[in-house]
């Protein structure tokens, strides 16, 4: 199983947000290449990016530093937050990034999704993140009536194949991740499935990756020394 440590971008700086909410945001660093490359040398192939800014707007506020970010460390990185169009699409891939997730487009815009699924494939990933069973977007600000199973089985009809599931009542709160519904995502999908939000512990990795998933993102954890990294890449193993 792949591990992807996070940096969450706002306003050029590393942050993290307590169950998707912009008014409980706590600053980790100023310097989010430093972190990339402390990734790196922890062993790190991965990196998960969100531009939070991005994720409001749909525009892509923090694009240089994560131009900075790609030049810091040789790491696979992933980038989403406000991807809404073929020219952020473009834009991210132009700046070296190996692969871009839409969210809120994902459902409110299928041509968006499906016409990018077919022009770049595999460097394409969808993110699904659930509130209450059902897909929220705009940042988490908006609840959709979309059932979250129903959204998967059909990005996976459409040739998705990565899918970046977060349960946002975990999402940095430290209470572990939600075990059960990976469980039931995994035995459902052929995706690539990456569990994200409320993964706080080392047994949280040994146990997703006994379900057989693709990735787990790391974020508060990391930050706040809940969880080694060295550690985590290795309970992934």
């Amino acid at each position: 199983m792949l591990i992807f440590p996070a940096i969450d971008l706002y306003d050029g700086k590393a942050v993290r947000l307590y169950k998707g909410d912009y008014a409980q945001m706590t600053v980790y660093s100023e310097n989010p290449p430093e972190i990339a490359e402390a990734f790196h040398k922890a062993g790190a192939g991965c990196l998960h990016l969100v531009d939070l800014e991005g994720a409001k707007n749909g525009e892509t506020p923090n694009l240089e530093t994560i131009k900075r970010i790609r030049a810091a460390a040789p790491l696979f990185i992933e980038v989403g937050g406000g991807v809404r169009s073929m020219e952020v699409v473009e834009r991210y891939l132009n700046a070296g990034i190996d692969r871009v997730i839409l969210g809120t487009a994902a459902v409110t815009d299928p041509v968006f999704l499906r016409g990018a699924v077919e022009t770049y494939k595999e460097k394409i990933a969808v993110g699904v993140d659930i509130r209450d069973g059902k897909v929220a977007i705009r940042g988490w600000t908006e609840k959709s009536e979309l059932d979250a199973f129903d959204f998967c089985r059909e990005l996976q009809s459409l040739g998705v194949q990565t899918v970046i599931c977060t349960d946002i009542s975990r999402d940095g709160a430290m209470q572990g991740t939600n075990r059960a519904l990976y469980g039931e995502l995994s035995k459902a999908f052929s995706l690539n499935l990456v569990a994200s939000g409320g993964v706080s512990s080392v047994d949280d990795i040994r146990a997703l990756r006994m379900l057989d998933l693709y990735g787990a993102i790391i974020g508060k954890a990391y930050y706040t020394g809940a969880i080694d990294l060295k550690d985590a890449l290795e309970a992934a193993k």
